[in-house]
């Protein structure tokens, strides 16, 4: 019963998130679902009531909802798909994500964020936004209200790519395949990339999302080597007694979905009703993180977590652009 107040909560909100980006397509559902659990959090009328009875429900949804949303984003990824991309792509993709893991983590350093928010913030920039940070603070058992910043940062960022990206693709004189290249090797959540390879048309929407996906598939990997070092840094004496599994539950299920996704077995019917449900336990999610942040905290302290976020952001996007000139050229 305590749980029921905060996902209660999460569930208006993520009606009202839907209703939104039906109105408006170009807004993400789960981008509004973390605005609207920002706001929540700093109105008035709602910020004590989500600080207070509703608050172990929305932490509740925050971590665990997101661990069954990253399962189900595992049906959206078919190998098939990802090696109709080339190899060249596959390595150029791989390379991009470990350079924009690898450049964000320096960044954050250089701006003197704390390790844990760096290696948060690099996941999440370089992967798959908060989905991918919410696996790596499990992996390496980040303390939940420790991710608040960081999917703060990549949600904005994410935002901020959807309205920057399709104004340059004049200026620098994209091909509507290129800018779908850059933008699924570029920006950071799928919904984000749907939203941003939208505006330049079909042929720039099919090759983001394969293109994005692929960045997604590394998840695993990129995870299980973050849970091996976490092991190393943490065996006492060679007992491992205690220690955290080198790859999570939730992490296998979302191994386990892409192999079923893989296999063509699963109709088209039940494909939408696990991307559908999929987006509800995320977007939940992202409501519960979302209505964490206080606005006031987060300018005394959120200052240099922006500025090297806004240098991550932009790493990332000459990354991303060199691979697509590469991929699609």
């Amino acid at each position: 019963m305590r749980l029921l107040p905060g996902l209660a909560a999460a569930a208006v909100a993520l009606v009202l998130a839907f209703l939104i980006h039906a109105l408006v397509p170009s807004l993400p559902a789960m981008t509004l679902a973390v605005v609207l659990g920002v706001l929540a959090a700093n109105l008035p009328v709602t910020g004590g009531w989500t600080a207070g009875r509703a608050r172990p429900g929305l932490d509740f949804a925050g971590k665990h909802l997101m661990r069954g949303g990253i399962v189900l984003l595992g049906l959206k990824v078919g190998i098939g798909d990802v090696l109709d991309l080339g190899w060249l792509a596959l390595v150029l993709i791989t390379a991009v994500v470990a350079a924009s893991f690898g450049g964000t983590y320096l960044i954050s350093r250089l701006f003197r964020l704390p390790p844990v928010t760096s290696l948060l913030v690099a996941t999440g920039f370089s992967i798959c936004g908060a989905s991918a940070i919410g696996a790596m603070a499990a992996v390496r058992r980040i303390r939940h209200v420790d991710t608040v910043l960081p999917v703060a940062l990549v949600t904005l960022c994410g935002t901020l790519a959807i309205g920057v990206l399709p104004l340059l693709v004049h200026p620098l004189q994209l091909s509507a395949e290129v800018f779908g290249a850059w933008t699924g090797a570029s920006v950071h959540d799928v919904g984000q990339v749907v939203a941003t390879a939208q505006t330049a048309g079909p042929a720039a929407l099919a090759i983001a999302v394969v293109v994005k996906l692929t960045r997604v598939l590394l998840l695993a990997p990129v995870t299980a080597l973050a849970g091996a070092h976490h092991r190393i840094s943490l065996r006492p004496s060679g007992d491992d007694a205690g220690l955290p599994p080198v790859v999570p539950l939730f992490v296998l299920g979302f191994v386990a979905m892409v192999a079923l996704r893989s296999t063509g077995w699963l109709a088209e019917g039940w494909l939408e009703a696990g991307a559908m449900l999929q987006d509800v336990l995320l977007g939940a999610a992202l409501f519960g993180l979302g209505s964490a942040v206080r606005i006031r905290t987060l300018l005394l302290t959120g200052g240099r977590a922006l500025l090297a976020a806004l240098a991550s952001w932009l790493l990332i996007a000459v990354l991303g652009l060199a691979a697509a000139l590469l991929i699609v050229g």
